[in-house]
Formats: structure tokens, C-alpha cells, sequence
């Protein structure tokens, strides 16, 4: 079994009251000989708490002069831990309000050494004395974690987390000073494709989480902000190559509608298109959107396969509903809407195929 008392608690807190302590005597009394604990700005009447835990030996007590943010106090004990704990393993963060059980915070600590990959504390939100604000929230934002950034997260918000040391460096550099730097976390894991486990932990809410400080409006919105800005990112690459593509559809459709019929005047319109469209979609995917650094060759061939696919889909589609509508030959704008409209008909399904498969990064 790996010594967890290699590893730091990192506990940064705002205006707390005696759960702090609470929580600082469990985790010594499980065996944590190094606590971070960071003072995010408090005021003047909850500082007695922090004087109080700085008593332990064991605790480092850290000061901000006033109220950064989250992201901040535990990006400062990061800093000092890196620098001042130079025998450390890693550290494992842990929220002031009671709500993380000593032994869960063990388990993720010893996980930690023994798997040498970042863990997550995740909860059980099915639980029925789970707030339901709280478990709707978690669903919503896991569904978003899963479709738009491709990462399957049990518990999106969970405080209890552990870093090997090289990630707690690398979760260092990572921007966002409040509640979205912990998002901000989850993402750049999925850029630099860091592996992670998670483990199961103990449900506890006091008091429904009326003591987080956790705005619901404006901190929500700096999160999902995050996830979506991924998203909207392949909307604008997808846009600039569907322009690319309905010009040049309508351009080869224009030159050669008193040259083909049928079937080969929806075809080779469609197919110089897609083309020339899709290798200015696959640089700006692989370069800016899905930032990916695995071999070109293969994601180039997987990306085409796609292309081959849903241009064949868009053809017969766009052929379809001209022999359904009766659209001849010479009608050229109606058939720059239908064939504009069954691109974007296909424009969610591109997006889950790269996703999930051409831009999948190895584990």
C-alpha cells in the first residue's frame, strides 16, 4: 500500500465556521501530516477558525488579503506546494465544509499513488436526499461534458480531487480564478488527454449546501461558457467550410446544368464540393478545434471515411427530394436551399463521428 501521508491536502476556504475544523481534525486523525489550508479573503470575524487549524503543526496557513476566488486559492497552494514540498506526490483538494469524508479523501490519495493518474471523488447523485437542484444540475452538465467535449464524468463539481505532482504543474497554467477554474481542470485534462479514474464517495449535503458560495446564475454561466466555446468553435469552422461548400456546389451546378441530368448533375457538383471544402475543415478541426497531436495519416483516413459517408447521405438525399419534388435541372437556387438544408441536416451527426471517433484521443 502507498504512503498517502507523501500527499498534501489542499483546502482552500471563504468565511468558515466550525465545520472547518471539523474537517482538519478528521483528516489528521486519518493520517494527513501536511495541510494546505488557504484563508481566500475572509472576514475579520470568521478569522478565529483559521487561527485555530493553524495551531496543528501540520497546518500551512496561506493568506489571501481578499476574496480571489476559488480557482485562485488553489492555484496559490499549488504554487506553494510545488515549491516548498519538493518530496511531495501530489495533493488532493478538499472542500471546508464537511462535506468530504476523511476516509473518501484517503481512498482518492491512495488511488492516486497506487494508479499514478488523477482521481475524481464522485458522488452518487440518484440518492434521494440528494437536493434536487443539485441533482438536476450535475445530469445537465454531465450530459454536456459527454456530448460537446466527449468526456464521461460521473460528478462534473466535485471538490475531491487528487493530482499526481507533474499534474498538479500542469493544472498550475491552467486559467480561471473562481468556481470555472475546477471546470477549466476537467477541460484541459481532455487537451493534454491525461488519464483519470474515479471513486465512489460518500453523498453529504448539510443543510441542502446553503453554506456554498457557489452563485447559481453568474458561475453557471462562466462554466457552461467553457464547455460550449468548444462547441461553438467547430459551429464557426463547420460555417466557414459550408459557405466554402454551397459556393462552389453552386458554381459547378451553374456551369454544368446544360451538360448533366439526373443523378450525375447532383453528383459531381456535390463531390468537388465536399472535397475541396473538407480538407479546409480538417485543418481548422485538427488544428484549433479539437487541438489534437496523434498521427495525421490515421485521423486524416477516419476523417474521410466520414466525408465519403455523408456526402454519399447528402447526395441521395438532395436527389431524393428533387425526383420527389419534381425540381428540374434548371431550377439552380432551390436546389442551393435543399442542398444547404440536408448539410445541416447532417451537421450534428459530423460532429459526434469526430468526436467520438476521427479526433478520439488514445487513453
Amino acid at each position: 500500500m502507498s504512503d498517502y501521508r507523501t500527499v498534501s491536502v489542499v483546502l482552500p476556504s471563504l468565511d468558515p465556521d466550525d465545520k472547518l475544523l471539523t474537517v482538519i481534525d478528521g483528516l489528521l486523525e486519518y493520517g494527513f501530516t501536511d495541510i494546505i489550508l488557504v484563508n481566500d479573503g475572509s472576514k475579520p470575524e470568521n478569522m478565529h477558525y483559521f487561527e485555530t487549524a493553524a495551531t496543528h503543526p501540520e497546518v500551512q496557513l496561506l493568506h489571501h488579503e481578499v476574496n480571489q476566488g476559488k480557482g485562485a486559492a488553489l492555484k496559490t497552494a499549488f504554487a506553494w506546494f510545488l515549491e516548498n514540498r519538493p518530496e511531495g506526490t501530489g495533493v488532493v483538494t478538499v472542500d471546508g465544509d464537511n462535506q468530504h469524508h476523511p476516509e473518501d479523501t484517503k481512498s482518492c490519495a491512495q488511488h492516486m499513488l497506487e494508479e499514478d493518474r488523477i482521481v475524481l471523488g464522485v458522488r452518487d447523485f440518484s440518492l434521494p436526499h440528494v437536493p434536487e437542484r443539485s441533482r438536476k444540475g450535475n445530469r445537465i452538465t454531465s450530459l454536456v461534458f459527454k456530448l460537446f467535449i466527449g468526456m464521461t464524468i460521473s460528478d462534473t463539481q466535485t471538490g475531491l480531487r487528487a493530482l499526481p505532482r507533474k499534474q498538479v504543474e500542469q493544472m498550475l497554467a491552467v486559467s480561471g480564478d473562481r468556481f470555472e477554474y475546477e471546470t477549466n481542470m476537467l477541460l484541459e485534462m481532455k487537451n493534454l488527454d491525461l488519464p483519470f479514474d474515479e471513486v465512489k464517495i460518500r453523498t453529504v449535503y448539510i443543510e441542502e449546501n446553503k453554506s456554498s458560495h457557489f452563485r447559481a446564475v453568474r458561475d453557471s454561466w462562466r462554466i457552461y461558457k467553457l464547455i460550449l466555446t468548444h462547441f461553438f468553435k467547430y459551429i464557426a469552422s463547420s460555417l466557414s467550410s459550408a459557405v466554402v461548400d454551397w459556393l462552389i456546389y453552386m458554381m459547378m451546378t451553374a456551369l454544368l446544368q446544360n451538360t448533366l441530368t439526373g443523378l450525375a448533375l447532383s453528383a459531381v457538383p456535390t463531390v468537388v464540393a465536399r472535397v475541396t471544402s473538407s480538407w479546409m475543415n480538417y485543418i481548422v478541426n485538427r488544428k484549433l478545434v479539437f487541438k489534437s497531436k496523434d498521427a495525421a495519416g490515421a485521423q486524416c483516413f477516419r476523417y474521410f471515411v466520414v466525408v465519403a459517408v455523408l456526402g454519399v447521405m447528402q447526395m441521395l438525399l438532395t436527389y431524393g427530394i428533387h425526383s420527389l419534388f419534381n425540381i428540374s435541372e434548371q431550377e439552380v437556387g432551390l436546389r442551393g436551399v435543399i442542398y444547404a438544408v440536408t448539410m445541416f441536416a447532417l451537421f450534428f451527426l459530423s460532429y459526434f463521428l469526430q468526436e467520438k471517433w476521427v479526433f478520439a484521443k488514445k487513453r
